[in-house]
């Protein structure tokens, strides 16, 4: 009998430990198959608020789990440095532990970029760069190139470094690391929308090369001088976006701005899952609790259907269309893309006919383990717009409060600059960065060819390195045989210019470019006379090249950028000088590619 009872009792708790694991096991699925099947997308406040205390617990799960991969990984070629302090930044309290304040033995393994993720969760994705060549002039004497104003790369690169890694090398876009950066360049004086300013002196990687500093200075407007918007916030709220530095980051991020909004602007929100649709229609600026409660009830869940929510936001913005206003769709996304339009191709045609509409997009990447960088920075580019990748708060501030003007409103369009070089003073040249921005030489004077947008206060810094005539070098330059049938002599043996800079650009809504034009004479000077904004581009594109291990870094090295930019730090208002200090001395600390 009682061995009857308590093989009774027993057959009885397997049973009910077998419905407690079956629930647990389905629990995910039902709550999934719940937010992806009903859209709009919402959940209630207190709901939400359990989510939010949840966070910090798995943000930690997230934090060990990815210190317990990257313990059981090899070093593979990273030559270790002296540990350095990591002194305060703005961005300081969403940097990892320093290495340095670890005992040795128990410090992770030093990982290359590629190993920073788990290898099942990594789908990062960036577009390959074949890094500028020196060119000789005599056979390439014209440089031409679209502006560039996307900042995405320097703050995925923080993120990197600030977990320990070093980024991977096609994640390193040079130009997009000097350009994160705001210069102090004059103001437009005449009714042009921008001023142009440059300078030469010493390359201090390769002192018997020049360095020549090209900046464009956008006309800075007050938030309240700003056209009205018709914004439409387009979200992707899909099971990709359900971690922490996800969904989380990008309510407060579209909180921040929606602060800034005054009543005449209008705001739409759609989301995107495994459907779109409409959470906000068309709302003034200034019911800014309505706004704040549709961002509010925003959850995760469910496939991409991107290529639906993209043609579902640029709907809205024509429907609402302001003339003479600035209509744009802002796009918030980890860039996967997996329902729908979903091919490169499609997007970009998608994108290039609302652009000739007037209506532009801006794109804000989120997240790791499935940043989709390349596809991002490819449809921004054909959209008018720009692209950033929002890493925390701050960085969430930086792009839509402090620079809201250059995020939002465009004040140049189709900008491109072309550089002809004097063979008799110059006898090779390389651009340093904007690889993904080249244009064809006839393209320069082609209006009906795309190029870059400039915003509201927006800098753009670019850097030439040239090697003067008869100047030793050891670089290896391209040898090509001499031409039987073109002249070899130079027609400015008397001319002191060393260059002539041209750039085109096109009014906001205009369809013809207008041209300027910029000569350049070398006034031998040197770097340590040079400016505060020559010695800091050059000290972010030291270090951009030191992590890639450019072959053509010379004698860059880490110390060398530490000590340009400490010497040019200047007035550091928001600290983003003094936290570019800090990443170096991380990197430096966390080593080399070998």
């Amino acid at each position: 009998m009682n061995k009857l009872l308590r093989l009774f009792l027993l057959s009885g708790m397997v049973a009910i430990l077998a419905q407690l694991t079956t629930a647990c096991h389905n629990q995910p699925s039902v709550q999934q198959s719940e937010k992806s099947s009903n859209l709009p997308v919402a959940q209630d406040v207190e709901s939400d608020q359990i989510q939010r205390q949840l966070e910090p617990m798995q943000s930690a799960e997230v934090g060990r789990s990815a210190d317990s991969v990257n313990q059981n990984i090899p070093n593979r070629g990273l030559k270790p440095r002296a540990p350095r302090r990591l002194s305060d930044s703005p961005n300081a309290r969403f940097k990892s532990v320093p290495s340095s304040s670890i005992p040795a033995s128990k410090r992770m393994p030093l990982l290359t970029a590629e190993q920073a993720i788990p290898e099942v969760s990594n789908r990062e994705n960036y577009s390959p760069i074949d890094e500028n060549a020196f060119k000789r002039v005599k056979h390439n004497p014209l440089s031409t190139f679209a502006i560039d104003v996307d900042t995405a790369s320097y703050s995925n690169l923080r993120r990197f470094l600030n977990n320990g890694q070093l980024p991977p090398t096609d994640a390193i876009r040079i130009e997009e690391l000097i350009n994160y950066f705001n210069y102090d360049y004059p103001e437009p004086e005449s009714d042009r929308p921008f001023s142009i300013t440059t300078e030469i002196s010493q390359a201090p990687w390769n002192p018997t090369h020049k360095l020549v500093h090209i900046g464009i200075q956008g006309e800075k407007m007050a938030i309240e001088d700003l056209p009205p918007s018709n914004l439409v916030f387009l979200l992707d709220v899909s099971g990709s976006m359900n971690n922490p530095n996800k969904l989380p980051l990008l309510k407060d991020a579209f909180r921040m701005l929606v602060n800034e909004l005054r009543e005449e602007d209008q705001v739409s929100i759609v989301v995107y899952a495994g459907a779109a649709g409409v959470v906000l229609p068309p709302t003034p600026g200034n019911d800014k609790d309505k706004i704040l409660t549709a961002i509010e009830n925003l959850n995760a869940g469910g496939s991409t259907a991107g290529g639906a929510g993209i043609q579902l936001a640029y709907k809205l913005a024509q429907d609402n269309f302001i003339k003479s206003g600035n209509n744009r769709v802002i796009l918030a996304t980890d860039g996967d893309f997996n329902v729908g339009v979903s091919s490169d191709t499609e997007l970009v045609k998608l994108i290039e006919q609302k652009r000739k509409k007037g209506v532009f997009l801006t794109v804000l990447g989120f997240g790791t383990g499935n940043l989709q960088d390349s596809k991002m920075e490819k449809i921004a580019n054909k959209g008018n717009g720009n692209y950033a990748y929002i890493d925390n708060e701050l960085e969430a501030k930086k792009v839509l409060v402090n620079e809201i003007g250059a995020t939002l409103l465009t004040i140049a369009k189709d900008v491109k600059i072309q550089v002809e070089f004097n063979p008799a003073k110059v006898q090779a040249y390389r651009l340093i960065g904007y690889e993904n921005r080249r244009l064809k030489d006839e393209d320069f004077n082609d209006d009906t060819k795309d190029a870059g947008e400039l915003g509201a206060g927006h800098t753009v810094t670019a850097l030439y390195e040239i090697i003067p005539v008869g100047a030793k070098t050891k670089v290896k330059l391209p040898d090509i045989d001499p031409l039987k049938y073109q002249s070899n002599a130079a027609s400015t043996t008397n001319s002191k210019e060393l260059m002539q800079v041209k750039l085109r650009y096109k009014e906001p809504d205009g369809n013809t470019s207008q041209l300027l034009t910029y000569p350049l004479v070398d006034k031998a000077v040197k770097l340590n006379d040079a400016s505060d904004n020559f010695k800091f581009s050059a000290a972010v594109a030291s270090f951009g090249m030191v992590l890639r291990d450019s072959p053509y870094k010379g004698k860059a090295s880490f110390d060398q950028a530490l000590t340009l930019a400490k010497e040019s730090e200047g007035v550091d208002l928001e600290g983003y000088r003094a936290e570019f200090i800090d990443l170096v001395e991380s990197a430096e600390e966390i080593g080399y590619r070998e």
